[in-house]
């Protein structure tokens, strides 16, 4: 999206409200009350067929009288009035347009024909289109509130945009109430042209948003998402509520706007991947907002604990340790400086307890000497109502300490009743101020997290070598044959194509043939039933492991034959894959990819067996990816430790994995026509990495 464009849609110098309305309580008068309690400088055209005066402004009859070149226009008119006027408007250099009616594509197929035939227009034309079906947008630097929210918010710098206008509404009576502040706040609606991918680049360096906060249910081109998120989030932080996590709620997203929601693991991945802070829930969302706004990045991960009470002072450290974050060991002159503070009977070592009967002084003393530590990178104070306790007086003892350093301090006054006054000081200071400390460490293990990201380099992403007119012949004798999933010998070939090793193996169609291969190979071997329409075989027991002598590989082929072609008499079966058994010492991973609706390709590592299947021990990551991220992506799994070498077994050959799973990130990127693929099981040992078993299947 042209960023002057862009510049038109926020900070407008002319704005025409189609369906204005003298008529308090309709949109249209909505619109243009708040435009003007806003305080826009701009010229603003009322736009009614019946003329008159609209809140002390003359209306215009018609588009056509309109001049020509309008920054923003505004409709607020029945569905099937905005089309026309759109393309008038289109056809006299309209640069801007927030199309606040429902009825497009939340509504059926009519509505939805209608939205695309308005963002054909719009892209015609080069106009940057807001909506339909939302609330509108607001601008508090420039005095715009394009929008018929029921109130005007106060200047901050938090832009926001969400994709639900109702929750816009809840969210702006929610911050007058908190005296919350935004730059920008924009109800996306439908997305049918602005989205989170168009607004990110001129939110990410729009002087007056320090963050971008958003809700969002579905992404619109997730891949370029991704890659224009990952821009912005080196700039400052994006802070994301992604709604549709469970089935349920990506039913209802798509109801909701009439977009898929998209799996939520390539979410949590693409997020991971971009920098992009994920929010738990919507009151997590504006505690993120706000310290990400007011505080600096924590250094490091070590967190000292300060309270005039023991228990809090406890339940903090507790939760402390469920997070990436550490207690701090203070240092030998910190726990000196606080002892020459605090009574003698204080608790001097992290969390640091000093007492019920502190005063504003000796919180600000004791809190000064904490910051001061090197070994301390963030602190939290917790503060009890106690009968002694001057709440504003060592709120603003705390801001004062707080002001000369460059560490972060969360803040937490138990209780509401009686800190209201303290809760006021502390945020006027910049300072967020919690109920309860488990939310204020989760605040902080994300700006740690978050800054942690920042520092890591920007990923380079190298193909590995492989053969790509090979590949190429495999998947056109694929289609030739009319094959949806590549025969086993196929996959064999196209991982062979990758640079990938499978084991020795060899289609045996008697017994007699099963015992020859067996012997060229060598003991032991397994056996696995071989079909074309049987992908997997394990499942309707057509694999036998560790086959030792001829009698045994002879009289399991046979058995295995009778068994699936009892169980399934409709796949004809061809005989038996005699293969290799796996190293000794050899650990069983499954590596896989499947495109997602909205992110592309999404890759699943984890080790095989309950570990994959039933603890759900796996991770996730978006292609492409680098071999620093391969390797995250192994790393990242709880069952980790396995791989490293357990009961004096040596470590995998960890640069053999990475080679698997690069090709196959590698190999969804060369051929989109491959919907899903899975090795599994991959057996990788100290020596190297061999894929047993492939299964590769094409889109229709």
């Amino acid at each position: 999206m042209d960023q002057r464009l862009l510049q038109a849609f926020f900070a407008p110098k002319t704005v025409a409200v189609i369906g204005a309305s003298a008529t308090p309580g309709k949109v249209g008068n909505a619109v243009v009350s708040n435009m003007l309690a806003a305080g826009f400088k701009g010229r603003l055209y009322p736009v009614n067929p019946k003329g008159g005066s609209i809140e002390g402004l003359t209306a215009v009859r018609s588009v056509q009288d309109l001049p020509g070149g309008i920054d923003l226009a505004v409709f607020a008119v029945p569905r099937d009035l905005v089309p026309p006027a759109f393309a008038a408007l289109a056809a006299r250099g309209l640069k801007a347009a927030i199309v606040l009616s429902a009825g497009f594509r939340e509504a059926g197929r009519e509505g939805y024909k209608l939205e695309r035939e308005l963002a054909a227009l719009a892209r015609e034309h080069g106009i940057a289109l807001l909506g339909p079906n939302c609330l509108g947008m607001i601008n508090t630097a420039h005095g715009v509130n394009a929008s018929f929210a029921a109130s005007q918010p106060v200047a901050g710098n938090i832009a926001f945009c969400s994709q639900s206008g109702a929750l816009c509404q809840a969210i702006l009576d929610w911050a007058s109430g908190e005296r919350f502040g935004f730059s920008k706040f924009i109800s996306l609606g439908n997305k049918a042209v602005l989205n989170e991918t168009e607004l990110l680049p001129y939110l990410g360096i729009d002087p007056d948003s320090k963050v971008i906060v958003g809700y969002m249910e579905n992404v619109e081109g997730g891949e370029e998402f991704v890659r224009v998120a990952r821009e912005v989030s080196r700039k400052k932080p994006v802070i994301m509520l992604k709604a549709g996590s469970t089935n349920a709620g990506a039913k209802a997203a798509s109801s909701h706007t009439g977009a898929i929601a998209g799996s939520d693991d390539a979410c949590a991945a693409a997020f991971r991947q971009c920098g992009i802070v994920r929010a738990p829930d919507l009151e997590s969302l504006f505690f993120l907002a706000e310290a990400f706004a007011s505080l600096p990045l924590p250094r490091g991960p070590n967190v000292a604990v300060l309270s005039n009470a023991g228990g809090p002072g406890i339940l903090a450290a507790d939760a402390c340790e469920k997070t990436q974050l550490h207690m701090a060991r203070l240092s030998p002159e910190t726990i000196q400086r606080l002892q020459a503070v605090l009574p003698p009977y204080a608790s001097v070592y992290n969390p640091v307890d000093i007492i019920g009967d502190a005063g504003a002084e000796r919180y600000r003393k004791s809190l000064e000497a904490v910051l001061d530590d090197p070994l301390v990178h963030a602190v939290l104070l917790l503060v009890a109502p106690t009968a002694m306790v001057e709440i504003e007086a060592t709120a603003t003892a705390i801001a004062q300490a707080a002001k000369r350093s460059a560490k972060p301090v969360m803040t937490c006054l138990l209780g509401r009743a009686h800190g209201s006054i303290g809760r006021d000081v502390l945020r006027q200071a910049g300072l967020p101020c919690y109920a309860f400390p488990e939310a204020a460490l989760r605040s902080i293990e994300s700006m740690y997290a978050y800054a942690q990201w920042r520092q890591k380099p920007v990923p380079v992403f190298e193909p590995p070598r492989r053969d790509l007119n090979a590949a190429r012949r495999i998947f056109e004798a694929a289609q030739a044959q009319g094959r949806q999933e590549l025969s086993d010998f196929q996959a064999r070939e196209l991982l062979g194509a990758y640079g990938l090793h499978t084991p020795a193996t060899v289609l045996a169609r008697t017994s007699a043939e099963a015992v020859q291969a067996a012997g060229g190979m060598g003991a032991p071997v397994a056996l696995k039933v071989f079909s074309p329409q049987l992908s997997h075989r394990g499942d309707v027991g057509g694999v036998a492991l560790g086959l030792c002598g001829d009698d045994d590989v002879a009289e399991t082929f046979k058995a295995l034959i009778a068994h699936v072609r009892r169980l399934r008499p409709e796949d004809p079966v061809s005989g038996c894959l005699v293969q290799a058994m796996a190293p000794e010492g050899s650990v069983e991973v499954v590596i896989s990819m499947r495109r997602d609706e909205q992110f592309g390709p999404v890759l699943m590592f984890g080790l095989g067996g309950i570990h994959s299947d039933i603890l759900k021990d796996i991770s996730h990551h978006l292609t492409p990816l680098s071999r620093d991220e391969a390797f995250g992506m192994i790393r990242s799994i709880d069952s980790y430790m396995l791989l490293k070498g357990v009961g004096g077994q040596p470590a995998v050959n960890f640069r053999a994995l990475e080679d698997v799973v690069l090709a196959l990130a590698a190999l969804a990127h060369d051929f989109p026509q491959v919907y899903e693929a899975e090795l599994n099981p991959v057996l990788v040992n100290h020596e190297g990495a061999l894929v047993a078993e492939a299964r590769l299947t094409m889109r229709t």
